[in-house]
Parts: C-alpha cells; sequence; structure tokens
C-alpha cells in the first residue's frame, strides 16, 4: 500500500489549530504525520499533539539529527513519543548540516556518517530496556538504561542521500528517507537501498496555477538547500551537476541574488509540484509509481494559498 503524508506544521498555522483538520486527515486519505526539525518547531511536540489527535495515523520524524541531542536524550525522546502513540511511531534519524549543527546549535558536525550509524546501533539497544555500556566509534555510553522502554520500540529509519548510507539504511535500519528527489531520481535511489526497505521522501509542493510564481518560490529554496555540501554532492551523483553549475559558481563568489536566478526553470519543475490540485495529485502518485513508498508532502507557502484547504485539495480521496 502506497502511503501518503503530510509535513506539520503547516506553514502559518499555530500548533494548538492543527488539531481539526488532523482528525479529519484520516478521512481524507492521508495515513502518516510527518515533521522535520530545523528553525522551526522541534522535531517531537508536534507529533505529541497528533499522537492525541488523530489516533489512525503513523506519525514520524524526517528527520532528527542525532548530533543535537544526546544519546540518551534521543533515546528518551523517541520512546516518550512511541508511548503516546504505541506502534505508530517511526523514528528517522540524520546527520543534519553544519550550518544547523554548528553554526546554529555550536556543536561539531565531524563524521557525520560515523556518528549516524553509531546512534543507530545505540537506539537499537537502548529501546531494548537493557544497560548500555559502550564504547562507539564517535561516543561512548556508560551505565544507561531507559527508565520507560517502549512497549513497541519504534522502527528507526535512516537520512540517506547517497549510496553509502542508503547501503547501510538497508543493512542496518529499518528505511531510508531521502530528499530532494525528482521524480525520475526515485529507482536511481531504490536501486541502491533494494526493494526490501521503506523509501520516504518529501515532496515539496506548491500549489498554483501560478508557474512563476512557483519557479520564484523554487528558486529560493533550491539555491538555500542544494548549495549546502552535502546536497550538492546528492544532486551531482543523480546528474544535476551541469544544471546547477550557475548557480554554485554565483553561491561559491558570494553573489546570493545571481545564485538564485541562475536556477533553470526545468530543475524547479523537476524537483518542486506545481499546478492545479489535479496536476500536484498526479505529480504525486508519479513517485509512488517510481518506488517511493511514502511521499510526503511539503507545502510551500503560495501567495494568498489557504494552507489548511490545500491541504484538503491534495488529498488522496479526491481523486
Amino acid at each position: 500500500m502506497t502511503r501518503w503524508g503530510i509535513t506539520l506544521p503547516l506553514p502559518g498555522v499555530p500548533l494548538p489549530a492543527h488539531r481539526a483538520l488532523l482528525e479529519r486527515l484520516p478521512d481524507l486519505g492521508y495515513t502518516d504525520v510527518w515533521t522535520a526539525e530545523t528553525s522551526g518547531t522541534d522535531a517531537f511536540s508536534p507529533l505529541v499533539l497528533a499522537s492525541q489527535w488523530a489516533p489512525d495515523l503513523r506519525l514520524g520524524t524526517a528527520v532528527a539529527p542525532v548530533f543535537t541531542r544526546g544519546p540518551a536524550l534521543l533515546a528518551m525522546t523517541a520512546a516518550t513519543v512511541a508511548d503516546c502513540a504505541p506502534g505508530r511511531f517511526a523514528l528517522g534519524i540524520g546527520a543534519s548540516s553544519p550550518g544547523v549543527v554548528r553554526d546554529w546549535n555550536g556543536l561539531e558536525h565531524t563524521r557525520p556518517y560515523a556518528r549516524t550509524r553509531d546512534t543507530l546501533r545505540f537506539l537499537r539497544a537502548a529501546f531494548t530496556g537493557k544497560v548500555v555500556n559502550e564504547r562507539y566509534p564517535t561516543f561512548s555510553v556508560r551505565g544507561f538504561r531507559l527508565e520507560r522502554p517502549p512497549a513497541t520500540p519504534p522502527p528507526v529509519l535512516l537520512a540517506a542521500l547517497r549510496p553509502r548510507m542508503l547501503r547501510l539504511a538497508a543493512s542496518e535500519a529499518d528505511g531510508a528517507i531521502t530528499n530532494w528527489l525528482a521524480a525520475t531520481d526515485v529507482p536511481k535511489v531504490r536501486a541502491e537501498l533494494g526493494p526490501g526497505p521503506e523509501l520516504i521522501a518529501p515532496v515539496f509542493v506548491c500549489l498554483t496555477e501560478d508557474a512563476r510564481e512557483a519557479r520564484r518560490l523554487g528558486r529560493m529554496m533550491i539555491s538555500s538547500y542544494l548549495t549546502v555540501p552535502a546536497y550538492r554532492a546528492f544532486q551531482d551523483w543523480l546528474g544535476r551537476t551541469e544544471p546547477l553549475a550557475a548557480m554554485h559558481r554565483a553561491w561559491d563568489a558570494g553573489e546570493r541574488w545571481r545564485a538564485v536566478m541562475a536556477v533553470p526553470d526545468e530543475t524547479v519543475d523537476e524537483l518542486i509540484v506545481h499546478g492545479s490540485p489535479e496536476e500536484c495529485r498526479a505529480r504525486i502518485r508519479a513517485y509512488a509509481a517510481a518506488g517511493l513508498d511514502t511521499p510526503v508532502i511539503a507545502l510551500l507557502p503560495s501567495s494568498g494559498g489557504d494552507p489548511v484547504g490545500q491541504v484538503e485539495a491534495l488529498a488522496p480521496g479526491r481523486d
């Protein structure tokens, strides 16, 4: 079964105001609610609220950084959400970026692959409720035991952009969460992950038939995100080195506005879903047809749009 998720909170909507929508999401055909963690809400608090408002939805983090919480705190936080939503919570973890970890949180962002791998292995042990005494390559834990281990340990998914992390997700995790890809890119990612593990990805949606407005927003997002080294390498692997070369040259020269304007329309149209509700739903379904198990709509704030109404318009039950 293809799942159909939404990223919360919605832009411009206070957290408590989400209750009425969340209660209706299953009837609209949504199966999942996912959260991110950058500079807005934390990844876990919205899910605690959702666990009480919508008991039929699966809840997940996409993703919680492994550097900004200590291993024990991350385990406790995840166990708390799992206690609120038994069998319905999935923990997505990832390395995040130097900007979030180092520049905003004052922490070192070193050996991201190893830190993510070690955190995954620690969480597996911690969720059993047994005492963890282990010296991992990137950190050590001595004498930690979850006092309230989850009755149903949550599946752990890895944020994965390239082959090495995708293979780790396939071999040790319960699936992978990738990001910033077109539907036509899904088979390449799936080939590295393999046919079994779940593959999840945000699908950026700007619900407007004004292509100029959608491309304006898309250029701003692409130039902000895809200049981050990990995303740049991912797009190179996917084959977008040449289309994004002018953007990178301008960005590296400190010419931010020129970098925004250098993003080609074709690249925006590949990576940002836009158009009528019918066109957007068809584009989202194309991701699933290409091998994505769980498309998660990440709604962009189109001019004058009501985000709640847009979630309703994009619901799979509309087809």
